[in-house]
């Protein structure tokens, strides 16, 4: 028998009613059905006594797929996680734009092909994310769609260096940059003004976020680029690293984050036949209230 873990997030499913259907669906195809919160929630929160959650750490060994129900920060909060123990994601969106997610609250009957085997997997490339400080590490990372060094909160300047296996590729100051991987094309990137890329595509890009300088743009280069991102030597602010959204990391002025290809792939489960471009175009359209 398949194992589903199920990871509602209870902030986007209220009162767990979309989960709750897709539990009778699954349990209904004769699978395995597991329920995890995806991250820890507000002590003052109170969950639904009728439903018995298990710890993600213990469930994921031997599960068969991972469906996460909220948006895409839901998915890559998982992906990390999901990754690591090689088993697929699906999404199911009760957020908004929703890039990464494969169905919506509405289409939970589709779920019942998971038991078949009746879907196909989709690999997406994710970024292996370091910072030194000196000789040490003091920071590593994957992320899904993109790591982030930017100023922070305060309304300065930074001024950052980014170099492609060690030459200077651009130097910039302004809010920051974006290293990211195709799938974070239409994440924080595409609003810093980036393009979108496909998904498939074999290939880094870089971002710079509201440049103070016209002749800034967004390059995409090569998946087998190491790329370096430090302050210049004349800054006089700290950086802040983030990667997906995470919590930020201080950078000092002499540290050095390194972004390349990870060797891990986070594998997206399909079931409905559909293109990226039938994905852009109807995020796009919703988004727009059309």
């Amino acid at each position: 028998m398949k194992k589903a873990i199920l990871t509602p997030n209870p902030y986007r499913d209220k009162d767990f009613k979309t989960v709750r259907e897709a539990v009778k669906v699954l349990t209904d195809a004769g699978m395995d059905v597991r329920l995890c919160l995806p991250f820890e929630v507000d002590k003052s929160y109170e969950l639904p006594k009728d439903l018995r959650f298990s710890r993600l750490d213990r469930e994921l060994p031997g599960a068969s797929i991972v469906i996460c129900f909220g948006g895409d920060g839901t998915i890559l909060h998982m992906a990390k996680a999901a990754t690591r123990h090689g088993i697929p994601i699906l999404g199911v969106n009760i957020g908004t734009m929703g890039f990464m997610a494969e169905l919506e609250s509405g289409e939970l009957d589709l779920l019942a092909r998971l038991a078949e085997g009746d879907y196909r997997i989709d690999k997406r490339m994710m970024l292996d994310v370091t910072v030194h400080r000196d000789r040490d590490i003091i920071f590593h990372d994957i992320c899904l769609n993109d790591a982030a060094i930017t100023k922070g909160a305060i309304a300065r300047i930074v001024h950052l260096t980014v170099k492609c296996d060690g030459t200077q590729a651009m130097a910039c100051g302004g809010d920051g940059v974006i290293i990211s991987t195709p799938t974070g094309s239409t994440a924080y990137s595409l609003s810093a003004g980036g393009p979108i890329v496909e998904p498939d595509a074999n290939s880094i890009l870089i971002t710079p976020i509201c440049a103070h300088d016209v002749a800034a743009r967004s390059l995409v280069v090569s998946e087998k680029r190491e790329i370096t991102v430090e302050m210049s030597t004349n800054a006089k602010r700290n950086a802040f690293i983030s990667v997906d959204g995470g919590k930020a990391l201080r950078m000092n002025i002499g540290d050095v984050a390194t972004i390349k290809k990870s060797p891990l792939v986070t594998k997206l489960v399909r079931i409905k036949d559909r293109s990226f471009y039938d994905v852009l175009n109807t995020k796009f359209k919703n988004g727009r209230g059309e």
